[in-house]
């Protein structure tokens, strides 16, 4: 039987729009029965960014420049759309409002009042598929650890860390650019650039913090301007988020700290969580990609356990189990993911993207995070707003 066909449209056409258009093109790498993707539009307000795309995807049936266009084009079933956050609200909503279904990019608005206007709309369409993007758990052994944790080998919670840190702002002669800017990525600034890719795992697990005390940090205070200037930057570059949460699973509360940093010396890009019970603990990190590291508690001495996974995805692949897993496979992962609930069964896949409802209880986070570094204080993360 010939497989359901989702032809897809990409808004913004930078880094991570040619990361999901390359995972289309190679799609039968996964060994799946779900639908297929298909690009079949493209949008970017700078035309030379068509050039790579319509080049390697003859199937390309509009490129413009005007992404109303796009939406307006009855081939297209599915966007991902990838632009900056004060983009969202207007996008997003105009987005579901034609329609299409949605694989957007965090944080799912620039504040918490552009992501209460797309969670409005969505529940206006409650046919149409809406997620979001993250796709770090989607490491074989990330998916091993949330086997773990649904397995409740942890016993008690006592701590769970989870962070995302970068190290390219360590150079301080690197030019300013939108995500240092608060008109354009917001004031939540480090946090709502790489906090929800921190979260999709404990909120997964309904580990929602019921406080939090934020330490935020601007430490690049000037930038070059790329013109022979210098600029202010006006976004938090690194940011902890000290939280006190309750594990569902025990009734019992335990504490959760949250790391996104843009400076963190010696790291590229590593996506990180790490949990601690008091009958085991596991963690893994994109430093150290096949390892999943887990021990048992046993009396007074424990050691941990290394566990090399290779390349058994939640998605099975054409790619030998002993091989190595990277980035462009995790991203392609998760859009195997997103095509899932396509399916007759979305519910069989064992890790779904980030769902609307944890965008939003994001928001809370981060703007209560916000307002504990302006006061000092804990701050209460209140829920009751999402509707």
């Amino acid at each position: 039987m010939e497989r359901r066909r989702i032809h897809i449209g990409i808004i913004g056409l930078g880094l991570m729009g040619k990361e999901f258009a390359s995972a289309v093109a190679r799609w039968h790498h996964l060994l799946s029965d779900d639908p297929v993707p298909v690009l079949t539009g493209i949008c970017d307000r700078i035309n030379a960014s068509h050039s790579w795309f319509t080049d390697c995807f003859p199937g390309i049936r509009i490129a413009t420049d005007d992404y109303r266009e796009l939406l307006e084009c009855p081939d297209i079933d599915a966007v991902y759309c990838a632009v900056p956050h004060h983009l969202h609200e207007r996008f997003y909503t105009d987005i579901i409002r034609s329609g299409k279904h949605l694989l957007g990019e965090k944080p799912f608005g620039i504040d918490e009042a552009a992501n209460r206007k797309i969670m409005e709309v969505i529940a206006q369409h409650p046919g149409t598929v809406v997620r979001c993007s993250s796709e770090f758990p989607y490491f074989p052994a990330c998916q091993r650890l949330v086997q773990w944790l649904k397995e409740g080998r942890y016993g008690r919670l006592m701590e769970v860390r989870a962070g995302f840190h970068h190290a390219s702002d360590m150079d301080l002669t690197k030019p300013v650019n939108w995500k240092r800017m608060t008109e354009f990525n917001g004031e939540y600034g480090c946090m709502g650039d790489l906090g929800l890719h921190t979260l999709h795992v404990p909120f997964r697990m309904g580990w929602k913090p019921h406080n939090v005390f934020a330490d935020l940090q601007k430490i690049a205070e000037y930038r070059p301007d790329g013109k022979g200037g210098v600029v202010p930057c006006k976004t938090w570059d690194n940011a902890v988020l000290t939280c006190k949460c309750t594990d569902p699973a025990t009734g019992k509360d335990f504490s959760m700290a949250v790391e996104t940093k843009r400076m963190a010396p010696g790291a590229t890009n590593n996506w990180f969580i790490e949990v601690y019970g008091t009958e085991g603990s596991a963690k893994f990190s994109t430093h150290n990609p096949k390892a999943f590291y887990n021990l048992e508690t046993k009396g007074k001495e424990q050691g941990w356990t290394c566990t090399d996974t290779g390349s058994q995805s939640a998605i099975s692949s054409i790619t030998g189990g002993i091989f190595e897993f990277g980035f462009s496979d995790a991203f392609q992962q998760m859009i195997g993911a997103f095509m899932n609930e396509f399916s007759d069964n979305p519910e069989k896949h064992p890790f779904r993207n980030v769902m609307p409802e944890e965008t939003a209880w994001s928001h809370c986070l981060f703007t209560a995070a916000l307002e504990s570094e302006r006061t000092g204080k804990k701050m209460d993360v209140e829920y009751d707003k999402i509707k």
